[in-house]
Formats: structure tokens, C-alpha cells, sequence
């Protein structure tokens, strides 16, 4: 199949999907969510594929959905004559065949481990394409977050609430502020952080340990785990969350965002939901991804 977002590969028993649109720092777009979903699939059909590993190209992992342009991308499921359909709102959004989020579980759900390859910005939905992988390895000046909790948006996963205990994810659900690789490690939301200049090593390395092992032992372990938290009310909770996330994407405080982002661009709407947080754009170089971190397919 031929990609127009992501970049596909496969090199021995590691299968590599590659996020590719760096000049937006691999922000969601359609068909997006489609192909990442196609290539986990196709991964996990190829007998030869023990570990699938999910990174971004350019400087970033994946900095969230793309709402430059308005976000009229999604409109035919979103909107009828121009307005916004809370009805159709919630079919797409809970919908398997349809669902961003829900394709991002085919990660999840796939019996072949999966790998995020974390670097640069990953925040709103991309932190929830990474949180749905088994093993979360960072670069230690990553910056992970959810400003969406601050403004546009509610959980769509909910990985955030699963990783982390209940007071981490309350201070995180309420605040959207950021974590860096580092901290996000050192909580528990991730598996490891390394200096940049290892993560692609590290990652390998992790990828081909786990490839040793026996692909019905990987697929076992995996689904034992998996259906422990999806006892917990995994699919509940996936499902309140993209029904909140369309109410929140449509208050009078979220329309406003929007149409700023689409009126004067993306930087003047973070501008002014992050202002008095200091953080993400509005915080001091020191404490964003170094932009000369840039992976390279």
C-alpha cells in the first residue's frame, strides 16, 4: 500500500511505522489514524514481524491534532449544513471503523508488541498514540503532555489515567501541564528516557530482545496484561472520553480557540490558553525539545 502520512518498513523481525509529515511536526490529519491502523495490520499479518516499533520523523513524535486550518478536515463527521451534529459527533467518535482514537488501539490491541519511539513534542492526541504502545522509551528533553485538558478536548484513550495513579492523574487531567521524558519516566507514565543520541539505539536494542522471545509468549504476556486493564473499565472509559471531547471541542471557550487558530494561526491560540502556565511554546527554550533532535527515516 502506498502512504501519504506515515512511512512503512520492515528490517528483519522489527516492523517500523514512521509518523511522516515533519514539516507539522507529524500532527493528525485523515487519513492518518487509517494508516498507522493499516500498517499495525499489515505488521501483525507478516509472520516474520516479532516487534513493531511507532516513531515520528523531523524533530517531533507527534504534536496532537492538527487544527491550523479551523479543523474543517473532519467536518463531514462532525457537521450537518455547517454546524456542528453532537449526534454524528458521537457516532464518529466512539465508533470503531471510524474513531481516531480507536484506530490508535490497534496498537493496544495487536498480539506483536509495540515500541514508541518518543522524541520532540508529543502532547494531546500524539502522547495518546504513544501511551497506547507496550513499552514507551524517550529521549530525556521530550516534552509529553495534554494541553487539551486546559482547553478542546478531553482523555480519548485514557493511557493517561491507567498509567498513572489517581493522584498523578488527577494533577495531570486538571492541569494539562507537561512532563519532559525524564519526569515522565521517573513517574512511571513511560518505560525509560535516554539522551537523544541513544534512543534509536536503545529502542533497537529493546526491540531485539523482545524478538527472541517466542511470538505465542509475546502475544500471551500481552493479552494476560491487556485484559487486566481492560477489566478495569478501559472500554467505559473510551468511550465517556471522545463524548466529552466532542461537547468540550464545541463551548463557547473552545470555538473561540479554534476559530483563533484558523484566524491567526495555531501560535497565537497556545499563546493564549499556555500564557499564564509558562509551558509548551510559552516556556523558556530550556524547557523544550532541543529542535536539533531530529530522527531521520
Amino acid at each position: 500500500m502506498s502512504y501519504e502520512t506515515i512511512l512503512y518498513a520492515v528490517d528483519g523481525p522489527i516492523a517500523t511505522i514512521t509518523l511522516n509529515r515533519p514539516n507539522t511536526l507529524n500532527t493528525i490529519v485523515p487519513p492518518m489514524p487509517d494508516e498507522v491502523e493499516h500498517a499495525v495490520h499489515e505488521a501483525t499479518r507478516t509472520a516474520a514481524v516479532k516487534v513493531i516499533v511507532l516513531r515520528g520523523a523531523g524533530r517531533a513524535f507527534c504534536a496532537g491534532y492538527d487544527f491550523g486550518g479551523g479543523f474543517h478536515h473532519w467536518d463531514e463527521h462532525f457537521t450537518t449544513d455547517g454546524e456542528w451534529d453532537p449526534g454524528k459527533d458521537f457516532v464518529f467518535s466512539t465508533a470503531p471503523a471510524l474513531s481516531p482514537h480507536q484506530k490508535f488501539m490497534s496498537i493496544w490491541r495487536s498480539p506483536k508488541p509495540v515500541i514508541a519511539q518518543v522524541h520532540g513534542w508529543c502532547v494531546g492526541g500524539g502522547s495518546d498514540y504513544a501511551l497506547c504502545a507496550d513499552l514507551v522509551i524517550a529521549s530525556e528533553d521530550a516534552r509529553i503532555g495534554t494541553p487539551y485538558a486546559r482547553l478542546w478536548g478531553a482523555y480519548l484513550s485514557g493511557m493517561w489515567i491507567y498509567r498513572l495513579g489517581l493522584t498523578r492523574a488527577k494533577e495531570y487531567a486538571l492541569s494539562g501541564k507537561p512532563l519532559s521524558g525524564r519526569e515522565a519516566a521517573d513517574i512511571g507514565l513511560i518505560n525509560r528516557a535516554v539522551p537523544f543520541a541513544d534512543l534509536e539505539r536503545t529502542v533497537r536494542e529493546t526491540a531485539l530482545q523482545l524478538a527472541s522471545i517466542p511470538a505465542s509468549q509475546l502475544a500471551a504476556q500481552k493479552l494476560v496484561v491487556n485484559t487486566a486493564f481492560e477489566q478495569m473499565g478501559l472500554s467505559a472509559v473510551q468511550t465517556l472520553g471522545p463524548i466529552l471531547d466532542g461537547l468540550m471541542r464545541n463551548t463557547a471557550e473552545a470555538r473561540h480557540f479554534v476559530e483563533l487558530a484558523g484566524g491567526e494561526g495555531v501560535r497565537a491560540a497556545i499563546a493564549e490558553r499556555d500564557r499564564l502556565f509558562g509551558d509548551y511554546s510559552q516556556a523558556d527554550k530550556s524547557e523544550q525539545p532541543d529542535p536539533r533532535n531530529v530522527i531521520v527515516p
